[in-house]
């Protein structure tokens, strides 16, 4: 099919929103592949692999837009590349109407904000972010690929002006009660969060709001925060900033688990604030409660535990879901032994797994997952499932270029039609996550595909059973009512948080 391409100089626009319009020009009709983004070295060899490139964007430079399409025609490639600068042009009109502007120096003069969100490339980024710092702003990096060095250097800087630098690959706060990035509607109260997880703080969040609390600031650190190479900066500089808020009542630390000598850094610090302080490590079942710290290993847990500390009573009974069991397991073929998950989150994939993981005498085969520490326990990108497979569709390898599956669904749904097709595979977990920032429809958009593989399965004679989680608030934009009743009505058996996705799976699979 023909590819047309187009270079606008002198011509920017950020990520986001280049990645909303390139799910948008991949709708259109004709249009079968369409990448829309900066002449940047990755965004060039994404375009490359999907078959896009031309002399045109080889030659485009960092300061330029391109556009690449491929089309049923060379007419409609030529309309197609119109119509981007159409939709385009009024993306920048509604933008304008909200004092948007083309310069970081600009908007800080005619703005009295105290936080700069940065969501550019990562080539340009660090530099971003250092004007901000500069001139005394506190910083959110949404963007990802900025080098270890330069996050290094921007958080050594941001400490000693006594600002914070969120990211970089920050995806969630929630400062002030305004929620940034990929966020949830959630109550305001009294529970500071400081996390190093962008769908661990979400779900965090979404878990305390139904559970009657409410958050004070969420302040997302970013994933590598608690690695040797930056050393818990931010971390520690957030515990010791909620320490000081009169809000905040009850601490909690979220992440993945941390580089050893990180953790025990940021947990002396915290000894030694007069709050009590929920550390959550998820998978980590090592450290024991002592003083002001209580450790947990999911968010759910930490979400009751914070609750708690707050003040507030929580059931502390584990849920049961009124699902027939011996039905379910008693359907599936012989064959049929394993668990699949295709998950938008990187923190629901990494609790999910290690549900499954400390359960594993009860589990046939193996546990593998793109988000696993252990070799042994990797799934390779582009390899094909195998026994219990967990993919996180949202990692860096996925979302290279293209828009996370929280935005566009497109990648997420291919997968899971294919995880259903494999004979091996019972049982199908899915996660929708809800908030600013991410599809407005996330269900619906999933709809034909989660149809397409039950069909599969029944054209087959196969048993398969679909288990969802819907993270939000019926405050989102989305509603989670509202997308919750789509799944019902699909058929899809949907649980109440990240954790019992696991568990439930479990009983589902063994009598």
């Amino acid at each position: 099919m023909p590819v047309q391409t187009k270079i606008l100089s002198g011509v920017y626009a950020d990520s986001m929103t280049l990645m909303a319009l390139s799910t948008k020009v991949n709708k259109l009709p004709g249009v079968q592949k369409a990448m829309i983004g900066m002449g940047t070295a990755m965004n060039k060899a994404v375009i490359s692999d999907v078959g896009l490139m031309s002399s045109e964007v080889e030659a485009a430079s960092i300061g330029d837009m391109i556009y690449a399409v491929e089309c049923e025609t060379e007419e409609i490639c030529a309309e197609t590349l119109a119509k981007i600068d159409e939709l385009r042009t009024a993306s920048v009109t509604d933008q304008d109407q909200k004092n948007s502007y083309r310069s970081l120096d600009k908007a800080v003069e005619d703005s009295d904000s105290s936080l700069v969100v940065i969501s550019v490339p990562g080539e340009y980024a660090a530099s971003e972010a250092c004007k901000a710092l500069e001139k005394d702003k506190n910083v959110m990096i949404f963007s990802d690929n900025v080098t270890v060095e330069d996050e290094l250097s921007l958080k050594q800087f941001a400490h000693e002006k006594g600002l914070l630098v969120m990211g970089p690959d920050c995806g969630t706060a929630i400062i002030n009660n305004v929620g940034l990035c990929f966020a949830n509607a959630v109550n305001e109260g009294s529970v500071g969060v400081v996390a190093a997880s962008g769908t661990g703080a979400q779900e965090f969040s979404v878990q305390v709001d139904a559970l009657g609390g409410g958050i004070s600031q969420l302040i997302g650190v970013g994933g590598r925060d608690l690695s040797e190479d930056i050393g818990g900066i931010m971390m520690i500089d957030g515990l010791n900033m909620l320490a000081q808020d009169d809000q905040t009542k009850v601490i909690v630390l979220i992440s993945k688990p941390p580089a050893e000598a990180v953790a025990n850094k940021v947990l002396e610090v915290a000894k030694g604030i007069d709050k009590p302080v929920v550390v959550c490590f998820i998978g980590d079942e090592s450290a024991e409660s002592n003083a002001n710290l209580h450790f947990t290993n999911n968010t759910l847990e930490a979400a009751k535990k914070a609750v708690q500390s707050a003040g507030l009573s929580v059931n502390t009974d584990t849920k049961n879901y009124d699902f027939d069991y011996e039905g379910i397991n008693s359907s599936f073929a012989a064959n049929q032994k394993f668990i699949r998950g295709v998950f938008c989150g990187g923190t629901i994939c990494d609790e999910v797994f290690y549900v499954l993981k400390n359960a594993s005498n009860n589990v046939a085969g193996n546990i593998v997952s793109n988000v696993a520490k252990n070799a042994k326990d990797q799934l390779p990108i582009g390899a094909t499932s195998h026994d219990n497979a967990l993919i996180d569709m949202g990692s860096d390898e996925f979302t290279s270029g293209r828009p996370h599956p929280m935005i566009d669904p497109t990648d997420r749904n291919a997968r899971l039609i294919k995880e259903a097709q494999d004979p091996e595979t019972a049982i199908l977990l899915l996660d929708f996550v809800l908030g600013y920032g991410s599809n407005e429809d996330p269900v619906g958009a999933a709809a034909e595909s989660i149809k397409q593989a039950y069909a599969d399965a029944k054209k087959d004679s196969r048993s398969l059973q679909i288990v969802a989680y819907v993270l939000g608030t019926n405050r989102d934009p989305q509603g989670k009512k509202n997308q919750i009743d789509q799944l019902k009505s699909l058929g899809v058996h949907v649980i109440d948080s990240v954790v019992d996705m696991g568990s439930v799976a479990l009983k589902m699979l063994h009598k």
